[in-house]
Parts: C-alpha cells; sequence; structure tokens
C-alpha cells in the first residue's frame, strides 16, 4: 500500500472505532502539521524504517492483535474479550511515542564491491525523554482518558523485549491480559510482517 492508502486506512479504522471523548482531538493532532505521524518511520534502521512505517507497523498490530484475541482459546480460556474499541486505541496507538522523534539523515556502508556509498537512514533525537510505553499513555491520555486495561497495554507492549524489570513485566501480563496480547501483536508485527532492514 501506498503511504496515502495507509493514512486513509488507519483513519478509516480510527474513527469508525474510537469514539471516546477526546479521541476527535487527537487525531486532529496526529494529521496536523505538528505529528509526523504518517510520514515517520518505526525505527532507525529495522522495521519499518522508511517514511509511513509507523503508520504501517501501528496498522500492522492491530490486524495481529484482532487476529490473536479473536480465538476460541483467547476468549474462552483467557477471557479476552475486549472491545473494538479498546484494541483499536492500544494498536492503533502504542507507537505515538515515537511522533516527531526520527530525523532523516546519511549513513556510509560499503556497497557489494567494498566501495563506501552514502544511504538515507534516520536518528533518533527525542525531545520528550518520558520512555517508550509510558510515554505513549502520557501523551494519549493528554486526549481521552484510557482504561486501566489499555494503559497497561501499552506501557508494557515491549515486553520482555523492553528495557523493563522482568518481574514487572510478567506481573502485567498475569494481571492484565490486554498487556500480553498486545505484546504479542507488536513482536508479531515486528518480526515476521515487517522483518528488518535487507
Amino acid at each position: 500500500m501506498t503511504k496515502e492508502e495507509l493514512k486513509a486506512k488507519f483513519i478509516d479504522i480510527y474513527r469508525s472505532k474510537i469514539t471516546r471523548e477526546g479521541a476527535d482531538k487527537l487525531l486532529e493532532y496526529l494529521t496536523s502539521p505538528s505529528s509526523d505521524f504518517f510520514d515517520a518511520p518505526a525505527s532507525t534502521r529495522f522495521h519499518g524504517s522508511y517514511a509511513g512505517g509507523l503508520c504501517e507497523h501501528s496498522l500492522n498490530v492491530y490486524e495481529s492483535l484482532v487476529d490473536y484475541v479473536s480465538r476460541p482459546r483467547a476468549k474462552d480460556l483467557y477471557n479476552m474479550n475486549f472491545s473494538e474499541e479498546t484494541l483499536a486505541i492500544v494498536a492503533l496507538l502504542h507507537d505515538i511515542c515515537k511522533v516527531n522523534v526520527y530525523k532523516p539523515g546519511t549513513r556510509n556502508v560499503k556497497d557489494e564491491h567494498g566501495v563506501w556509498k552514502s544511504v538515507p537512514t534516520y536518528t533518533f533525537e527525542d525531545k520528550l525523554p518520558y520512555g517508550h510505553g509510558e510515554k505513549s499513555v502520557y501523551i494519549i491520555s493528554g486526549y481521552m482518558r484510557l482504561t486501566r486495561d489499555e494503559a497497561f497495554a501499552i506501557r508494557y507492549h515491549m515486553g520482555f523485549a523492553g528495557n523493563e524489570d522482568n518481574l514487572n513485566v510478567g506481573n502485567a501480563f498475569e494481571m492484565f491480559p490486554l498487556a500480553f496480547a498486545l505484546s504479542v501483536a507488536d513482536m508479531e508485527s515486528t518480526y515476521y510482517i515487517e522483518g528488518k532492514e535487507e
């Protein structure tokens, strides 16, 4: 999909699923010149390291999460019965912390003949170093209220791959199944759907 098609898909899902008070203002911010959400990469050099990668990653996580929690085992055994709005909020907005932090740049690499050449890349420059998941919760909370399940899911979506205390991650996953489900969807999208730069 093109960047414009991804943006349109994101906005369509957002508007149809997220109706909470303040959601319209958050979408207004995301689509404004003050935000690069739809142009930003998802990372500097790995998954989604291209313009529009953040939006694409968010949509991949959304589709993976909806699929994961739709399994009978997740619903019946793990009691993962979350509203469509909750699934859209946590998946589409889990990485809102990445807005306005990636700056285009270049790096030098050797080509197949051993000759150095300059290639485009991104650098990370965070003007609000508030962490990762917690920063996303903080930004979203400035526009709309999150449920406790939603806040913990977004906060701990990096799971054991983040710079977290493992005991806290394990406790969060045990207490908030949505946190575990979002982490699974994020990892599936990152490692299997998107992969890393060739």
